[in-house]
Order: C-alpha cells, then structure tokens, then sequence
C-alpha cells in the first residue's frame, strides 16, 4: 500500500512538502490573520506569464516567476500604502489586486498562445507537480521556510500588533511600514517556492487553506501555527500518495484534500457551537 514511498521522485517529493511545510504554514497563519488570502492568490497567480516567458525564452523558471511575483507585489504594496493614505476602502485595494491578477493571466495565455505557441506546457505550469521535483526546488523550498521562520520569531509582536487592531498598534508606536511590506515579500517568496509542488493556481492550497481550516479549532496563536505547519505536511504527503496510487495530478489532489479537510473542519466547529459535541467554547484566536 505505501511502497510508493519506495519510489526515489516520491521521496524527493515527500522531501519537498516537509520542507515546504514550515514556510507555508507560518506565512499561511499571518495571511489569514492579516485578510490576506486574495492577495496570496493574486500574487502566485500572477507568476505565470514569468513562468511562461522562462518557458519561452529558455531561461530557469524559478527567475521568470520571482521577477513577475516581485513586481506584483512591489506594485500591490504601493497601492496599498497609497489607498491607506488616502482613506479610502480595503474594497479598493481588492479591486485593484483583482485587476492585477486578471492581466497576469490575460497576459501569460497571450504569450503561450500567440507568441511562444507553448500552449502544451501551459497546464503544467499552472498546476506544477510534485513528482519532477529537483535538486533546485528543494534548496528554495528550504530557504523559504528558513527565512519565514527566522522573519516571524524577529517580527512577529508588530504583525500581531498590526494584524489584531491596527488603529491602537499606530498610537502604540507601530508606524513603520517596513514589516507589512516584508510580509508582502514573504508571501510572493513562498507563492514562488511552492510553484514546483501545485503551480500558480493552486498555491493557495498549500498557504491559506491548511490555516483557515486550522483557525476554526484551534484557540492559540503558537498553537494555529503548530497545527497549520502540521496540516500541510499531511495534506502534501498524503495527496502525493493518493495522487501517485489514482494517477492523478498531486496539485489537483492535495488541492482537494485541503477543501475536504476545511469542510470538516467548518462542520465540527458548527456542531461544537450547537452543542451535537460537548467540548468547549471556541472563542477567537488569541497570542499564546
């Protein structure tokens, strides 16, 4: 049953979730708690017409991507700070995430389509695949989770701060704009890290649903993100399993296990709240 695991591209694949696992889990815990997940999807998204280009040009795609994927989220950032600024709504700055995230993929089908004629590989890199994993995608998965770890521990007071009531975080002292920014940047380094394992569409599979599914059991912040890391090391290995045992996409089947899981989670916490389970209350999530 498990003699897959045997297999060295399902070792390496396994090797890739695990490694992947830390990065996205923490930074899925701060784009969840900071309203982020459209923008996670955005800013993964949005790599495709650099993965295309590598794909055209010949160059590595992992470049293709980082250069698009930064440019979003250097351009959503700005606007960002700018809509802050001039009073206006989050609805704006979702409106113009939204605009983003539809001429990324307008301008990556044109040129697999009509200037590259890579229309073959397009699926591919839409839904990338754990199982041609290489030496290249596991180094970049593990300085991604390095680096989230090591910007969380340093910075995590001013993203909760900010994240729980930004209004009393500014009279607080928190003004600098510094660390919303980083966080931007972690989020497009692990949108690009995760590319290799489930592609642009589905990163969010890997970075925000494990978090919301977790965030509707768990009460503590230390424990979300303890949880968070755990999940998604279980939804990756697990869908590599099941993908390789029916022969289907692993993005498309870790993707699916991700929802799956969220739904029973939802189901439970709406069955602890009407009393069908007795256990405790779940009140919001608060800093361990």
């Amino acid at each position: 049953m498990f003699e897959v695991f045997e297999l060295p591209f399902v070792q390496r694949g396994v090797w890739e979730v695990l490694l992947l696992a830390v990065g996205a889990g923490l930074i899925g815990t701060w784009v969840v708690l900071r309203g982020l997940a459209f923008y996670a999807h955005a800013v993964g998204t949005a790599t495709f017409p650099g993965l295309v280009l590598a794909d055209g040009l010949g160059f590595a795609a992992t470049l293709g991507a980082a250069g698009t994927g930064l440019l979003v989220a250097l351009g959503v950032g700005a606007l960002g700070r700018q809509a802050a600024r001039s009073g206006r709504d989050a609805e704006r700055h979702d409106a113009t995430t939204a605009l983003v995230l539809c001429g990324a993929l307008a301008i990556g089908v044109l040129l697999a389509s009509d200037v590259f004629g890579s229309a073959a590989s397009v699926e591919t890199l839409l839904f990338g695949s754990l199982l041609v994993i290489d030496d290249g995608d596991l180094v970049l998965a593990g300085v991604t989770s390095a680096v989230v770890l090591l910007a969380t521990v340093l910075l995590e007071p001013r993203w909760l701060a900010t994240g729980f009531d930004p209004a009393s975080a500014r009279a607080l002292g928190v003004r600098s704009a510094l660390p919303d920014v980083l966080l931007l940047a972690l989020v497009g380094l692990v949108a690009l890290s995760v590319l290799s394992a489930v592609g642009a569409l589905l990163a969010t599979a890997l970075i925000v649903v494990p978090a919301a599914t977790t965030r509707l059991l768990v009460r503590r912040v230390r424990a979300w993100q303890v949880a968070t890391v755990l999940l998604v090391a279980v939804e990756g290995v697990a869908g590599l399993w099941l993908s390789v045992e029916t022969n289907a996409p692993p993005g498309a089947t870790i993707a699916v296990l991700s929802g799956g899981a969220f739904v029973l989670a939802a189901l439970l916490r709406a069955g602890l709240r009407r009393g069908v389970v007795r256990a405790r209350p779940l009140p919001e999530v608060a800093r361990a």
